[in-house]
């Protein structure tokens, strides 16, 4: 196995790895799985300035799910992300909306 450099900082450690292969320095068959519990993901508020009549479809299916139409959005969007992640032969230019 080779051995992992000392990065100076996180662009530094992101630019290697995205240039080297972990297998070269990392066992996995050897690695361990763990649950990081306390584990908060980073979040960004961002404004979205839907049709009010899309707010309104929104609050509705929400409720019907007894969750905030906020949390239901994030649902929404998490499960959209993950299925054109998952497409085969996705190509990222393909169904963006315009601004």
């Amino acid at each position: 196995m080779k051995r992992i450099p000392l990065f100076n900082n996180e662009e530094e450690e992101r630019d290697f790895w995205q240039s080297h292969d972990s297998t070269d320095y990392i066992d996995w068959k050897k690695a361990e799985k763990i649950t990081l519990a306390n584990l908060k993901p980073s979040i960004k508020t961002i404004s979205l300035r839907p049709p009010e009549s899309m707010i309104e479809e929104l609050k509705l299916l929400a409720n019907k799910r007894n969750i905030p139409y906020l949390t239901l959005v994030k649902v929404f969007l998490s499960d959209r992300i993950a299925q054109e992640l998952t497409l085969k032969g996705h190509n990222s230019s393909t169904n963006r909306p315009s601004n």
